[in-house]
């Protein structure tokens, strides 16, 4: 019964995280492209929260934002709107594994294990792919060795 509720929780946990945070990384980055003064941040906010879910990230819309800024010479907002990018970016590399590792009772390294490796093998179904089958052969292995100790005791 554990192993089929840790599976659960684990889909559900990547399920929250990825999704947490795409809206996180969309409201930061339509945050900082409003204050920028970019025009169409709205349109642009919802091409990124778009790009967030399918776990290609803010960049693809912000980093070219900060390159329009320049090229009409709005130095000092494009470079604060660069620092704001680069900190939106990188805040998907610590945002979702906490999530995740919140939403499943699954060690961390796991999880993100899990998340890196299916993505790299099946794709965006990998992100869920991955942790689940990572977190049922985890129960599995715990579950064998509590077994075989009971066993030579």
């Amino acid at each position: 019964m554990r192993r089929g509720v840790l599976a659960g929780q684990a889909i559900r946990a990547v399920a929250l995280g990825v999704g947490v945070t795409a809206v996180v990384q969309t409201v930061l980055g339509g945050i900082g492209l409003a204050v920028a003064g970019v025009p169409a941040a709205g349109f642009l906010s919802a091409v990124m929260l778009m790009l967030c879910i399918a776990q290609l990230g803010p960049a693809l819309v912000l980093f070219p934002a900060v390159a329009w800024m320049y090229w009409t010479g709005e130095h000092a907002w494009a470079t604060v709107l660069l620092v704001w990018s680069l900190v939106v970016t990188a805040l998907d590399n610590v945002l979702r594994p906490v999530l995740i590792k919140r939403g499943a009772d699954l060690p961390l390294l796991l999880i993100f294990a899990g998340v890196i490796g299916g993505m790299l093998g099946f794709g965006l179904i990998g992100i869920f792919v991955g942790p689940v089958v990572l977190a049922v052969t985890y129960t599995l292995l715990q579950a064998w060795i509590e077994d075989g100790l009971g066993k030579a005791a």
